[in-house]
Protein backbone atom coordinates (compact mmCIF):
# COMPACT_ATOMS: atom_id res chain seq x y z
CA UNK A 1 0.00 0.00 0.00
CA UNK A 2 1.35 3.53 -1.10
CA UNK A 3 2.63 5.68 1.62
CA UNK A 4 2.17 9.18 0.77
CA UNK A 5 4.54 12.11 2.02
CA UNK A 6 3.23 14.28 4.90
CA UNK A 7 3.23 17.11 2.43
CA UNK A 8 1.45 15.59 -0.19
CA UNK A 9 -1.34 14.59 2.86
CA UNK A 10 -1.29 18.16 3.85
CA UNK A 11 -1.69 19.49 0.21
CA UNK A 12 -4.70 17.20 -0.20
CA UNK A 13 -5.99 18.78 3.14
CA UNK A 14 -6.28 22.30 1.84
CA UNK A 15 -7.27 21.62 -1.72
CA UNK A 16 -10.36 19.57 0.13
CA UNK A 17 -10.98 23.07 1.92
CA UNK A 18 -10.91 25.25 -0.97
CA UNK A 19 -12.79 22.61 -3.77
CA UNK A 20 -15.58 20.82 -2.70
CA UNK A 21 -15.08 17.79 -5.51
CA UNK A 22 -17.34 14.94 -3.76
CA UNK A 23 -19.80 15.51 -5.79
CA UNK A 24 -17.85 13.30 -8.30
CA UNK A 25 -17.73 9.85 -9.28
CA UNK A 26 -14.68 8.32 -7.47
CA UNK A 27 -12.13 7.70 -10.51
CA UNK A 28 -12.36 11.54 -11.75
CA UNK A 29 -12.38 13.02 -8.20
CA UNK A 30 -8.92 11.07 -7.89
CA UNK A 31 -7.43 12.32 -11.42
CA UNK A 32 -8.58 16.04 -10.63
CA UNK A 33 -7.86 16.09 -6.99
CA UNK A 34 -4.15 14.96 -8.31
CA UNK A 35 -4.23 17.28 -10.90
CA UNK A 36 -5.19 19.91 -8.73
CA UNK A 37 -2.35 18.89 -6.27
CA UNK A 38 0.81 18.88 -8.85
CA UNK A 39 -0.91 21.93 -10.19
CA UNK A 40 -2.13 24.17 -7.78
CA UNK A 41 -4.52 25.31 -10.35
CA UNK A 42 -8.18 24.84 -8.64
CA UNK A 43 -9.87 25.62 -12.12
CA UNK A 44 -9.10 22.05 -13.23
CA UNK A 45 -11.91 21.65 -11.46
CA UNK A 46 -13.75 22.51 -14.27
CA UNK A 47 -11.40 22.07 -17.59
CA UNK A 48 -11.20 18.59 -17.10
CA UNK A 49 -13.24 16.33 -19.63
CA UNK A 50 -13.70 12.93 -19.53
CA UNK A 51 -16.57 10.38 -18.40
CA UNK A 52 -16.02 7.63 -15.46
CA UNK A 53 -16.24 4.86 -17.66
CA UNK A 54 -13.25 5.80 -19.80
CA UNK A 55 -11.25 6.39 -16.67
CA UNK A 56 -12.68 2.80 -15.23
CA UNK A 57 -11.55 1.20 -18.99
CA UNK A 58 -8.36 3.16 -18.42
CA UNK A 59 -7.90 1.57 -14.69
CA UNK A 60 -8.84 -1.61 -15.86
CA UNK A 61 -6.16 -2.21 -18.93
CA UNK A 62 -3.26 -0.41 -16.20
CA UNK A 63 -4.66 -3.31 -13.79
CA UNK A 64 -3.96 -5.71 -16.91
CA UNK A 65 -0.57 -4.82 -17.54
CA UNK A 66 -1.44 -2.66 -20.57
CA UNK A 67 1.55 -0.56 -21.75
CA UNK A 68 1.93 3.33 -21.05
CA UNK A 69 2.94 5.50 -24.00
CA UNK A 70 3.81 9.11 -23.39
CA UNK A 71 4.82 11.32 -25.96
CA UNK A 72 7.56 12.58 -24.39
CA UNK A 73 10.56 11.69 -21.75
CA UNK A 74 9.14 14.33 -19.35
CA UNK A 75 5.75 13.00 -18.93
CA UNK A 76 7.61 9.73 -19.18
CA UNK A 77 9.79 10.49 -15.93
CA UNK A 78 6.79 11.81 -13.82
CA UNK A 79 4.79 8.26 -13.99
CA UNK A 80 6.05 7.27 -10.83
CA UNK A 81 4.87 3.51 -10.46
CA UNK A 82 5.68 2.38 -13.66
CA UNK A 83 7.68 2.50 -17.02
CA UNK A 84 6.11 4.43 -19.62
CA UNK A 85 7.53 3.39 -23.01
CA UNK A 86 8.63 6.81 -25.18
CA UNK A 87 9.52 6.92 -28.75
CA UNK A 88 10.21 10.92 -29.05
CA UNK A 89 14.55 9.65 -28.80
CA UNK A 90 14.23 6.36 -31.20
CA UNK A 91 16.04 6.63 -34.06
CA UNK A 92 13.19 5.02 -36.19
CA UNK A 93 11.51 8.02 -35.10
CA UNK A 94 13.56 10.53 -37.00
CA UNK A 95 13.85 8.54 -40.38
CA UNK A 96 9.68 8.10 -40.22
CA UNK A 97 9.59 11.81 -39.72
CA UNK A 98 11.74 12.33 -42.75
CA UNK A 99 10.44 9.86 -45.26
CA UNK A 100 6.65 10.67 -44.16
CA UNK A 101 6.97 14.31 -44.12
CA UNK A 102 5.41 14.63 -40.90
CA UNK A 103 5.87 16.01 -37.13
CA UNK A 104 8.55 13.98 -35.15
CA UNK A 105 5.83 13.74 -32.32
CA UNK A 106 3.48 12.02 -34.82
CA UNK A 107 6.23 9.97 -35.74
CA UNK A 108 7.04 8.78 -32.58
CA UNK A 109 3.21 7.76 -31.86
CA UNK A 110 3.72 5.73 -35.07
CA UNK A 111 7.20 3.95 -33.63
CA UNK A 112 5.55 3.81 -30.45
CA UNK A 113 2.50 2.18 -32.03
CA UNK A 114 4.14 -0.39 -33.37
CA UNK A 115 6.23 -0.91 -30.38
CA UNK A 116 2.97 -1.40 -28.40
CA UNK A 117 -0.08 -2.60 -30.48
CA UNK A 118 -3.76 -1.58 -29.43
CA UNK A 119 -5.04 -1.41 -25.70
CA UNK A 120 -2.22 0.88 -24.25
CA UNK A 121 -2.94 3.96 -22.09
CA UNK A 122 -1.70 7.09 -23.97
CA UNK A 123 -0.82 10.15 -22.53
CA UNK A 124 -0.10 13.89 -23.82
CA UNK A 125 1.29 15.96 -22.35
CA UNK A 126 3.30 18.79 -24.59
CA UNK A 127 2.50 17.68 -28.66
CA UNK A 128 -0.89 18.44 -30.05
CA UNK A 129 0.69 16.54 -33.31
CA UNK A 130 0.98 13.53 -31.26
CA UNK A 131 -2.40 13.79 -30.14
CA UNK A 132 -3.65 14.10 -33.43
CA UNK A 133 -1.84 11.36 -34.84
CA UNK A 134 -3.20 9.05 -31.52
CA UNK A 135 -6.72 10.33 -33.17
CA UNK A 136 -5.90 9.62 -36.93
CA UNK A 137 -3.63 6.30 -36.78
CA UNK A 138 -6.14 4.21 -34.99
CA UNK A 139 -4.12 3.10 -32.19
CA UNK A 140 -6.88 1.57 -30.55
CA UNK A 141 -6.40 2.67 -26.77
CA UNK A 142 -7.46 1.93 -23.54
CA UNK A 143 -7.53 5.45 -22.78
CA UNK A 144 -6.17 8.10 -24.02
CA UNK A 145 -4.84 11.28 -21.75
CA UNK A 146 -4.65 14.58 -23.97
CA UNK A 147 -3.39 17.26 -21.85
CA UNK A 148 -1.46 19.34 -24.10
CA UNK A 149 -0.49 22.69 -23.00
CA UNK A 150 0.15 25.62 -25.54
CA UNK A 151 -1.27 28.50 -27.69
CA UNK A 152 -0.93 27.16 -30.89
CA UNK A 153 -2.99 23.98 -31.78
CA UNK A 154 -3.22 22.65 -27.76
CA UNK A 155 -7.03 23.33 -27.63
CA UNK A 156 -8.13 22.49 -30.76
CA UNK A 157 -5.94 19.21 -30.95
CA UNK A 158 -7.87 18.46 -27.36
CA UNK A 159 -11.27 19.60 -29.01
CA UNK A 160 -10.88 17.41 -31.54
CA UNK A 161 -10.06 14.07 -29.02
CA UNK A 162 -13.07 14.50 -27.38
CA UNK A 163 -15.63 14.38 -31.01
CA UNK A 164 -13.39 11.41 -31.50
CA UNK A 165 -15.14 9.21 -29.59
CA UNK A 166 -11.75 7.73 -27.83
CA UNK A 167 -12.09 6.79 -24.38
CA UNK A 168 -10.13 10.30 -23.07
CA UNK A 169 -9.21 12.75 -20.52
CA UNK A 170 -8.85 15.86 -21.90
CA UNK A 171 -9.22 19.42 -20.67
CA UNK A 172 -10.70 22.71 -22.35
CA UNK A 173 -8.06 25.56 -22.22
CA UNK A 174 -5.03 25.84 -23.16
CA UNK A 175 -3.31 24.74 -20.24
CA UNK A 176 -1.88 21.46 -19.60
CA UNK A 177 1.87 19.85 -19.52
CA UNK A 178 3.92 17.19 -18.72
CA UNK A 179 2.99 17.21 -15.19
CA UNK A 180 -0.76 17.61 -15.32
CA UNK A 181 -0.64 14.62 -17.95
CA UNK A 182 1.62 12.18 -15.88
CA UNK A 183 -0.15 13.07 -12.45
CA UNK A 184 -3.55 11.95 -14.46
CA UNK A 185 -1.45 8.65 -14.94
CA UNK A 186 -0.49 8.71 -11.44
CA UNK A 187 -3.95 9.28 -10.17
CA UNK A 188 -5.20 5.87 -11.80
CA UNK A 189 -2.27 4.08 -11.03
CA UNK A 190 -2.67 4.82 -7.12
CA UNK A 191 -6.00 3.97 -7.14
CA UNK A 192 -7.05 1.42 -4.31
CA UNK A 193 -10.57 1.31 -4.66
CA UNK A 194 -12.37 -1.35 -7.24
CA UNK A 195 -13.01 -0.75 -10.84
CA UNK A 196 -16.26 1.15 -11.21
Amino acid sequence: MRQPHPIEVRSYEILRTRVDLSPMPPLWRAVTERVVHVSADLEYAVDLVTGEEHLARGLAALRAGAPIVADEQMVAAGITARRAYCALTEPETARTARSAGIDHAAAAVRVAHAEVGPGAVWVVGSAPPALLEIIAADVRPALVIGLPVGFVGAAQAKEALRGSGLPQLSNVSEKGGSVVAAAAVNALLYYEGDVP
